[in-house]
C-alpha cells in the first residue's frame, strides 16, 4: 500500500532501506532522543533487553502487519526517506481504534511533511481499514508534535500521567484523539483547506 500526496509519500518499510534509515536516524540522534521510546530497567536478576537491530525492528514490525495489529510505514519527501510512520495498536471488536507515532528528519520539519502524512494514514484507516477511532499521544513539551495535531484538528483529551518510558523515564502524555464521524470530508481535505497559500500566510 502506497499513499501518496504531493512531495510526500508514504509506504511500507522494507529491508532495503537499512543504509537510508540508519543515515536519517544517525544524523538526527540529538532531534530524536528527547522523544524516543526507551526499555525500563528490568526487575532484579534479569537481563536488560538488547536494542533490536534493523533487520529485527522490521522482522517485528511485519509480523505485526501480517497480524492486523500494525501498519508500519517510511515517509518520503520528494523521493527521500525522511523519517517513519507507524499506525500501532490495533483493536477490532467493539473499539476499532489505533494510535499513530511519527519521526521525521530535522531538515524538512516544519514544511508539513508529518501533517501530511498523518492525514494520508488517518483517511487510509478510516476509509479502507475500517478503524473508527485514531489516537496520537504526545509529551507536553513536544512542542513541535502538538503543532502537528493542532494542524490537523485532533481534539485534546487529557493527560496519562507517566504513560511512555521516554529518554530513559516514565513520562507524561498528551492524549489527541479523532474519530471517522469528525472527518466526513477526510482529514487530508481538511488539511489541504486549511493549509496557507502562500509562505508566511497565516493558517485559516
Amino acid at each position: 500500500m502506497i499513499l501518496t500526496d504531493g512531495e510526500v509519500t508514504l509506504r511500507p518499510i522494507k529491508m532495503r532501506d537499512q543504509r537510508a534509515w540508519r543515515e536519517v536516524n544517525r544524523r538526527n540522534r540529538d532531534w530524536l532522543r528527547p522523544w524516543e521510546a526507551t526499555v525500563p530497567p528490568p526487575p532484579p536478576g534479569l537481563v536488560p533487553p538488547h536494542r533490536p537491530t534493523y533487520r529485527q525492528m522490521v522482522r517485528h514490525l511485519r509480523a505485526e502487519a501480517h497480524a492486523g495489529r500494525m501498519l508500519p510505514f517510511v515517509v518520503e519527501y520528494r523521493g527521500r526517506l525522511v523519517g517513519q510512520l507507524t499506525v500501532a495498536g490495533i483493536t477490532w471488536g467493539s473499539m476499532c481504534s489505533g494510535h499513530i507515532g511519527y519521526w521525521v528528519d530535522q531538515e524538512v520539519a516544519g514544511r508539513g511533511v508529518i501533517p501530511t502524512a498523518v492525514a494520508l494514514a488517518a483517511d487510509h484507516c478510516f476509509r479502507s481499514v475500517g478503524l473508527h477511532r485514531i489516537e496520537i499521544c504526545i509529551r507536553p513539551e513536544n512542542v513541535p508534535s502538538r503543532r502537528v495535531v493542532e494542524k490537523l484538528g485532533f481534539r485534546e483529551e487529557g493527560t496519562r500521567p507517566r504513560y511512555l518510558h521516554i529518554d530513559g523515564a516514565w513520562r507524561d502524555h498528551l492524549v489527541f484523539a479523532l474519530t471517522a464521524e469528525e472527518v466526513p470530508e477526510g482529514l487530508l481535505t481538511r488539511w489541504r483547506r486549511g493549509k496557507p497559500s502562500t509562505p508566511g500566510t497565516p493558517h485559516k
